[in-house]
């Protein structure tokens, strides 16, 4: 019986131990989507303890402690921290086989050097040395982000926003981490939204400029991208219930949108057809900007209308679409390459019944001498567990460039996430090394290890175009 999460951890194999230990462990960690809070990194916010860190925002955590019949006045109600630490703490004890196990075990033992098992039982035990640790200077918001070896991140941000506080990280050379904006249009492009009108306003508030027509929005998102460009953004972010190609005349996109800002409500028609639109037209402007456009897509969002209403988005109540748009994505893609304007672009689809068709649309658009132009991204949200992680790295490996992959990101709200990176990292050591102790590749190590270095952390910065050191 091998030891809990000890040294070789997932890792079951000596060619995956040696690609671990050798090639992935130390390597830095370049997070190119997060929902960091950029403000707490200006500021170095340090918590009061452990539940702070853990269950303020952490859905992923709230919907487990809510299978396990948790009340919510002890997930998102006013319950004192002990109390919620408590409850989940009782909770993760039955969640065997769940990644939330796993990053919250990891968690304890490289932010806290504890090497036990949290439960009902040793949850005060947990909460004491938690709290007492949190107090130390190097427990700070920065010093979190330094201990995680993190070069850069990149948070996720509305045309909007002013980015305040990026500038206020970018001038204080006391921190050495880039940290950097990444464009998040989505409220631009929700036409169908009743908010829709009060959003353009801002947005023509923060572009200087009255937003009338769907030619001014544009105008408007151009000077934004120009000053998001400025403060160093490289990539866009778009999630997408689903993919959809519905093309349509400037005349009546321009229809569309006036009926969007007037409150008269459009139909599903013309929200596809404005939101194809929209689409085409940022990704021309990504092309030339040389940003890379990330597509999230495959969630169906706020299913428990009561608890929506109650709570708001992004609470823990979305779920897995099952619709797979591989056509209307290869044409989507094909309205951006015909005229030599598609971009770089990461498709990550919700639904792991998408991984093939995703694998093959990459082949069709692959060009302009860049590897990986067009990229499927990490297995993402319900999908970053080692069954999830292990699937679509090895769907990608059947029919693209696996050596070619971006790798992971954090696509979380937490200091404490960035060993989510360790977890990938060990299970793709473990792919690869089980591929070569059967006999499928050759124990070539110096080969072997400039791919893990490649997806663990070369491969994003040469694709982004970071400033940053390779290793």
């Amino acid at each position: 019986m091998k030891k809990f999460m000890d040294r070789d951890f997932l890792l079951s194999t000596e060619t995956a131990q040696e690609l671990y230990h050798s090639f992935a462990e130390k390597a830095p960690i370049l997070d190119y989507h997060c929902h960091i809070n950029p403000e707490e990194i200006a500021k170095d916010r340090k918590f009061d303890n452990i539940t702070q860190v853990w269950l303020g925002g952490d859905h992923y955590k709230w919907r487990q402690m809510r299978s396990n019949g948790v009340d919510e006045y002890y997930i998102t109600g006013g319950a004192p921290d002990r109390e919620k630490f408590q409850k989940w703490a009782e909770t993760l004890e039955k969640a065997i086989g769940n990644p939330l196990y796993h990053w919250s075990h990891l968690e304890l033992q490289r932010y806290f050097g504890y090497e036990g098992y949290l439960n009902a039982e040793t949850a005060e035990e947990v909460w004491n040395l938690c709290n007492a640790k949190l107090q130390e200077d190097g427990m700070s918001v920065r010093n979190l982000i330094r201990q995680s070896g993190v070069t850069l991140l990149c948070t996720t941000d509305d045309p909007a926003d002013t980015l305040e506080w990026h500038k206020v990280i970018a001038e204080d050379e006391s921190f050495e981490v880039q940290v950097l904006p990444a464009w998040r249009p989505d409220k631009a492009m929700n036409v169908e939204k009743p908010d829709y009108a009060a959003y353009i306003s801002k947005l023509g508030e923060a572009a200087e400029m009255e937003i009338k027509t769907y030619a001014d929005l544009k105008a408007a998102l151009v000077k934004r991208m120009a000053f998001f460009d400025s403060m160093g953004c490289k990539v866009s972010d778009h999630a997408l219930e689903y993919v959809m190609y519905a093309p349509a005349s400037e005349e009546e996109v321009e229809a569309i949108f006036a009926k969007g800002i007037s409150g008269e409500g459009v139909t599903k028609e013309e929200e596809l057809k404005f939101k194809t639109a929209f689409m085409i037209f940022v990704g021309k402007e990504y092309n030339r900007l040389g940003w890379a456009m990330q597509l999230h897509y495959g969630c169906k969002r706020d299913n428990n209308v009561l608890r929506y209403q109650q709570l708001g988005p992004d609470t823990g109540y979305d779920c897995i679409n099952n619709y797979a748009p591989s056509a209307q994505m290869a044409d989507f893609l094909n309205a951006l390459n015909e005229t030599d304007e598609l971009p770089k672009t990461i498709i990550y689809s919700l639904n792991p019944n998408d991984n093939a068709s995703i694998g093959t649309i990459l082949g069709c658009f692959q060009d302009k001498g860049v590897a990986g132009k067009i990229q499927q991204g990490s297995a993402w949200w319900f999908n970053d567990h080692k069954t999830g992680m292990t699937e679509q790295m090895t769907s990608l490996a059947n029919l693209g460039l696996l050596s070619n992959f971006v790798g992971m990101l954090t696509d979380s709200r937490s200091f404490l996430s960035y060993t989510r990176h360790e977890y990938f990292r060990r299970i793709l050591c473990e792919l690869l090394g089980g591929w070569v102790e059967n006999g499928e590749y050759p124990a070539d190590m110096k080969t072997l290890g400039r791919i893990v270095k490649n997806i663990s952390y070369n491969n994003a910065v040469n694709y982004f175009g970071f400033d940053l050191e390779l290793i």
